[in-house]
């Protein structure tokens, strides 16, 4: 009588059975620009700790921060060929995936954190359904906060910007179309290479956040900062849906209570981390100056004619656009009284 196992049918067997046990696991290689120890980066390692916890180690999430992997073009190169699964990314680097995730960060829109906030219960969970549909998952949008323009000379006129050598981050086209619009060249650099070129004089005029001055110490080498909001910088972790669906559907969503959590509460926390990194900066000696309304009032339409230009080059999408613009109008014309507030 002829045996039933044969040698090849037996390691077959062997390899289904121990296939199971690995089967749903994943661990998320995700990079970031944003330096370690600060409370972005807690955060999200305290929510990785939890999710590996939580599925018994069959999902976990490695974290490369500051900047290792190189700057937002070389990751999302590593991410298309598969060296890294995610990355924390802001609006201008979002773009490359999904031009819509912008429509926080034109330039001179918000006015203050009550219109912000009103803006994006309307339309978060749309710009992430939008990153779902081009094959990224996205655990929710993370305040950056406002971005102020910095730099070694005052800036209160658009005249003043002509001397000076100003940074946008690589690819950011809005801002580099706003500022031609009087006549302005920008130069594009990573974020990560930044301060070198603030120390070596490359560059003199930056534009960030309190908290981002002060974490990617770019504040050591600006002595003034432009007390008008430029923008309103958000961010968020993306993950290529390919990897993340190999998790089990259970792990999938522990992984996207979990971060969603994480951020929920950077909300919070960007939000009130601004308001001391603003105070703080005071204290470090930065001089606040501030344009005037007729100034601020020339620069939103510069800004608003940047963005017309860019929805013609079919950069922007209009659609998108009027009903931010829409979401913001309503907002305003049931609350005129916060209409000047301001923004901290």
């Amino acid at each position: 009588m002829k045996t039933l196992f044969r040698p090849g049918l037996l390691s077959a067997l062997m390899l289904a059975l121990l296939l199971p046990l690995s089967a749903g696991a994943a661990t998320l290689k995700i990079a970031t620009a944003i330096p370690d120890g600060t409370n972005w980066m807690k955060q999200l390692r305290a929510g990785a700790a939890e999710i590996k916890q939580r599925t018994n180690g069959r999902a976990k999430i490695r974290f490369y921060p500051g900047g290792v992997m190189g700057n937002d073009n070389s990751v999302l190169r590593k991410i298309k060929v598969g060296q890294l699964h995610g990355a924390a990314l802001t609006g201008g680097s979002l773009a490359r995936i999904n031009p819509d995730t912008q429509i926080y960060s034109l330039p001179f829109t918000f006015r203050n954190y009550a219109e912000v906030d009103y803006v994006r219960s309307k339309m978060d969970a749309g710009l992430i359904e939008g990153l779902y549909k081009k094959g990224y998952v996205s655990f929710g949008i993370s305040e950056g906060g406002f971005a102020y323009l910095m730099s070694r000379e005052p800036v209160t006129a658009t005249s003043d910007l002509a001397a000076r050598k100003i940074w946008i981050p690589e690819g950011d086209r809005i801002n580099q179309e706003a500022f031609a619009q009087f006549g302005i060249s920008t130069i594009q650099l990573a974020m990560t290479d930044v301060l070198t070129a603030l120390q070596t004089g490359l560059i003199d005029t930056v534009a960030t956040t309190p908290v981002g001055a002060i974490a990617l110490q770019w504040h050591t080498r600006v002595k003034y900062l432009t007390d008008t909001p430029l923008l309103y910088v958000t961010g968020t972790i993306v993950v290529t849906r390919r990897a993340f669906e190999k998790l089990k559907a259970e792990d999938q969503a522990i992984v996207r209570e979990v971060m969603g959590g994480v951020f929920q509460r950077l909300n919070h926390i960007n939000r009130e981390d601004n308001r001391k990194a603003y105070e703080a900066l005071k204290q470090q000696g930065i001089e606040f100056v501030k344009p005037t309304p007729v100034e601020i009032a020339e620069w939103r339409g510069g800004a608003q004619r940047a963005v017309a230009k860019l929805v013609k080059a079919g950069y922007l999408h209009q659609p998108i656009i009027d009903t931010f613009r829409g979401y913001l109008a309503e907002y305003r014309a049931s609350h005129p009284e916060t209409n000047v507030a301001a923004v901290r």
